[in-house]
């Protein structure tokens, strides 16, 4: 456990709004910031930074806390690793308590042991590649041969060889002290169902996957045939979330400030850092994510798409223009003629020729223009109005009227028809979306409101008024200390006068640290959850935008104290009712 006088350092010394500044692009609005939301897709920043409050809060996807909370958030981190990452951020040491308390308790597992341990296994798989085994010459003939690599490739990114057996590795890896629960929450290792452990990756050439910071956090391992499945990868672990990471970021983000190539495997990239292009990266075996496409936004200002040109390959270039387009990058896709793929184009033209390929990508409009098009005959009629019908919803979803105009004009002349026309199909196309869009809103507000999507205070629904009620009271408690001391001191409320079991949970909490005389809220992150603390957060911003008296506290208690009576008194009637109706039951039996 984390000393309280350690934390209360951690957050003093780690200044939010520089903090979040190096995570979000902060625009001064008034004594606080904005910005657009790290943790959802926004054009429109929802994302506000209180400086004097050392807090944050989005009024679009409801997150909020404070530092801890936040590096929680974005780097993925468990409460103590989130004290600890911003510690060494600001040149602390953490001395940690042992006594144990409340919510003390270690992670399941040491985290900078299993870092440890990913980089002996990087080792042992690179040492097999060049060890004397007829299996392990295969794999090195496999990257040299086959794939054209160096020698000093193949060692610049760490490439190596799992041997084609049941436990060599596993064996090797418990030698060095670790033990097989170990391996296998680092997807190193697998259990039967019989209980017995096995090699995770087994007669593959091996690509581990490093973080930006420079750590082994993961690995891939291909197959040297045509036998699936083609790529394993680790699955999620303490140390790794694929939909997080990117593979050779590491050495991207230092040569990718005016563009990344994204591409769709390891080989793809590593071709292309072995030609001069270092400036690609790859999703992890899977689709591109948000979290993802926010990560290459910190980077760069323009992602290049590198996917294979069959159809699952367009699928998926659709998607990440999608990803890309929303956190403000600037998308291009690159279509390669004669080639599969970027490495068979440059070993026939040569790096100077993909360099000009990559100059002549085709922005988003161009390239969905040409695939529409090419779906149909535009000579015939049934075929232009399709076609149209398309390009109309694809010029609507375009924000820019500028841009909007040049497609219309674009459009008009490949069809042949009046540009008016084109523009009045568009206008229509985003009345309707604007529609559908105010009509979800208003519903979703609707649910809000009487809290059917409330997944973070789940009793919520079960009185959505007395909730209301409760939210009232907490946000003043929580924003202001001196009611705290009114509340508590004079025992205008106790924890029975609350409905909802997590709004109870807020109130016990405020009153524990006011009777350790803390008018602090840095325990929260040892508490509750993010999502939780998310709703303090709200609760606390909504009560700063309000009038505020003395008045309006013992107001919100009573209004507070009323409705829960009168809900226990629906809840008591109810219950009478039902042990009426089955005495009634059993007289008649």
């Amino acid at each position: 456990m984390i000393s309280k006088e350690t934390i209360e350092q951690v957050l003093m010394r780690n200044d939010i709004e520089s903090l979040i500044g190096s995570y979000v692009n902060l625009r001064r609005a008034g004594s606080n910031l904005k910005g657009l939301c790290p943790f959802h897709s926004e054009k429109t920043p929802s994302f506000t930074v209180y400086p004097a409050e050392n807090s944050f809060y989005c009024f679009g996807c409801g997150v909020g806390g404070d530092a801890i909370t936040f590096i929680r958030k974005r780097e993925n981190l468990d409460y103590p690793d989130a004290v600890e990452f911003l510690a060494n951020r600001a040149g602390i040491t953490i001395v940690r308590d042992e006594s144990p308390g409340k919510y003390a308790g270690a992670p399941k597992f040491d985290k900078a042991k299993m870092l440890k341990m990913n980089v002996d296994a990087a080792k042992f798989f690179h040492n097999q590649l060049f060890s004397d085994t007829p299996d392990a010459k295969q794999a090195l003939s496999y990257f040299t041969n086959s794939r054209g690599l160096s020698l000093a490739t193949i060692k610049h990114f760490g490439l190596g060889f799992a041997p084609n057996s049941f436990d060599v590795f596993s064996k090797y890896m418990l030698s060095r002290g670790y033990t097989y629960d170990e391996l296998v929450a680092g997807f190193l290792c697998g259990r039967s169902d019989r209980g017995t452990y096995y090699d995770a990756f087994r007669n593959r050439v091996m690509f581990p996957i490093i973080d930006v910071s420079g750590n082994v956090i993961a690995f891939g391992g291909r197959v040297m045939d045509d036998s699936k499945p083609k790529y394993k990868n680790s699955s999620d672990t303490p140390v790794f979330k694929k939909s997080r990471n990117l593979f050779a970021l590491n050495f991207a983000r230092l040569s990718c400030e005016e563009s990344l190539i994204l591409c769709e495997g390891y080989m793809d990239v590593i071709a292309l850092h072995s030609a001069g292009f270092t400036n690609a990266v790859a999703t992890l075996g899977t689709a591109i994510t948000a979290e993802q496409a926010r990560m290459m936004s910190r980077y760069t200002k323009k992602v290049i798409i590198s996917y294979d040109a069959d159809e699952a390959g367009q699928k998926a270039a659709m998607r990440a223009i999608k990803m890309l387009g929303d956190v403000g990058l600037d998308v291009t896709i690159l279509k390669i003629p004669g080639a599969k793929d970027p490495d068979e184009y440059i070993k026939s033209n040569g790096s100077d020729k993909f360099k000009r390929l990559l100059e002549s990508s085709k922005s988003r409009f161009d390239y969905n223009m040409e695939n529409i098009l090419s779906k149909y005959d535009i000579n015939v009629s049934a075929d232009k109005i399709k076609a149209s019908r398309e390009l109309v919803k694809l010029i609507s979803e375009t924000y820019s009227l500028a841009e909007r105009d040049i497609y219309i004009q674009i459009v008009s002349k490949a069809l042949q028809l009046e540009p008016k026309s084109i523009k009045d199909d568009v206008d229509r196309a985003i009345a309707a979306r604007q529609r559908t869009r105010k009509k979800e809103e208003s519903q979703k507000v609707k649910q809000d409101a009487i809290g059917y999507s409330d997944r973070v205070n789940r009793d919520y629904i079960k009185a959505p008024a007395v909730a209301k009620n409760e939210e009232h009271v907490l946000g003043l408690l929580f924003y202001y200390p001196e009611y705290r001391k009114k509340v508590f001191d004079e025992a205008l409320l106790s924890a029975d006068d609350f409905f909802t079991d997590l709004n109870r949970r807020f109130f016990v909490f405020l009153e524990e640290r006011y009777k350790a005389s803390d008018d602090s809220l840095y325990g929260m992150n040892e508490v509750f959850n993010e999502e939780e603390i998310g709703r303090a957060m709200k609760m606390k911003t909504l009560r700063m935008q309000l009038s505020n008296s003395p008045e309006i506290l013992l107001d919100s208690i009573k209004t507070l104290k009323a409705g829960v009576k009168k809900k226990n008194s629906e809840s008591a009637n109810t219950y009478e009712a039902l042990n009426e109706l089955i005495k009634d039951k059993n007289v008649r039996k």
